[in-house]
């Protein structure tokens, strides 16, 4: 696992909108979102939700699946990277 994974959004501003030369505003539209929502995923301020995973699969970028593996990619290498020092004990022992 990548140690910093890209926020899901800085992909869909870089890989797809920006391609595509679609403002956040038009994007925004299309998916039938607030501009203000699609502003603060692309700014990496918050992320992907299913719904909004289900949008872009419908819209035609790539499937829900996809997306939603990326947001969970990303949380997943923030909680590793802020978590190094876990005191775990296993849950069962040996018998």
């Amino acid at each position: 696992m990548l140690k910093n994974h890209p926020h899901p959004g800085e992909i869909l501003r870089e890989d797809v909108l920006l391609p595509l030369n679609i403002d956040v505003t038009d994007a925004a539209n299309r998916l039938d979102i607030a501009r203000s929502t699609l502003s603060r995923i692309i700014n990496g301020r918050s992320g992907i939700s299913p719904l909004l995973a289900l949008r872009l699969e419908k819209s035609g970028v790539s499937t829900a699946r996809f997306w939603m593996t990326l947001q969970s990619n990303y949380e997943l290498s923030k909680a590793m990277q802020q978590n190094d020092d876990l005191k775990v004990k296993p849950l069962h022992t040996a018998v």
